[in-house]
C-alpha cells in the first residue's frame, strides 16, 4: 500500500485504484451523497466501495495532479482558476435533489447544517483538494467538512483559497489587484 501526502498524516493509503481512509461518523452520509451523485452522472467524485472490515472508508482514488500553497505552475493558470468554479456549480447543481429528498434528513454531518439548505456544500473547497489533468481541474476529493448549506457558504471559501486572499505571504497569489481579477473570474465563471 502506498501511503498519500496531505492531512491525517499515516492514515490514508492507497493500493490499486482504492483509497483507505479512517472513516467518522459523518462516512455513511458521505457515501450515500456519491452514490446520489453517481446516480446524477457527476464523476468527478470518489465512487464509493462501502467500509472495509476495520470501519475505513473505501474509495476510488481521483486521479490527477495535486497540489498546495504556493500556487504556482500549472495550478494558477486562469484555466485552472476556472474549471474549479465551473465543476462546483455543476457538483452543487447535483447535490439540490440529494437535499431536497426525505430520506436527506436523517443524515448527519460532520460540520453543522446552515440556512438555507440549498445544496451539500464541500465546506473546504482548495486547491489542495482536487486533481487535475493539465491546467484543468477534474476531481474533487476530501469529502470529510461536507454539508447542508446555501451555495455562497462554498462559493466565498472557494474564492478565499482560489484567488487567494490568505493571510500568510506564503499563501499568496500576485498583488490585490491581481487577486481581485481572480476573485471576480472565479465568481463569473460560477455564474
Amino acid at each position: 500500500m502506498e501511503e498519500l501526502q496531505g492531512g491525517r498524516k499515516g492514515l490514508i493509503y492507497r493500493l490499486d485504484d482504492k483509497v483507505y481512509r479512517p472513516s467518522g461518523f459523518w462516512s455513511e452520509s458521505i457515501h450515500k451523497l456519491f452514490k446520489h451523485l453517481q446516480a446524477e452522472q457527476f464523476d468527478s467524485t470518489p465512487k464509493s466501495f462501502g467500509f472495509d472490515s476495520n470501519g475505513n472508508d473505501i474509495l476510488l482514488y481521483v486521479s490527477g495532479d495535486v497540489y498546495n500553497y504556493p500556487l504556482v505552475g500549472p495550478i494558477s493558470s486562469m484555466e485552472a482558476l476556472c474549471s474549479p468554479s465551473i465543476l462546483l456549480r455543476e457538483y452543487h447543481d447535483a447535490t439540490v435533489s440529494f437535499v431536497q429528498d426525505e430520506q436527506y434528513c436523517y443524515l448527519r454531518w460532520l460540520l453543522p447544517s446552515r440556512e438555507p439548505q440549498e445544496v451539500i456544500c464541500l465546506g473546504d473547497y482548495a486547491p489542495y483538494n482536487v486533481a487535475l489533468n493539465g491546467n484543468i481541474v477534474v476531481g474533487i476529493f476530501d469529502f470529510d467538512t461536507a454539508h447542508p448549506a446555501p451555495r455562497i457558504w462554498d462559493v466565498a471559501y472557494a474564492v478565499y483559497c482560489w484567488a487567494p486572499f490568505k493571510t500568510n505571504p506564503y499563501d499568496l497569489l500576485g498583488d490585490l489587484a491581481q487577486r481581485s481579477i481572480r476573485a471576480k473570474q472565479f465568481c463569473d465563471s460560477y455564474g
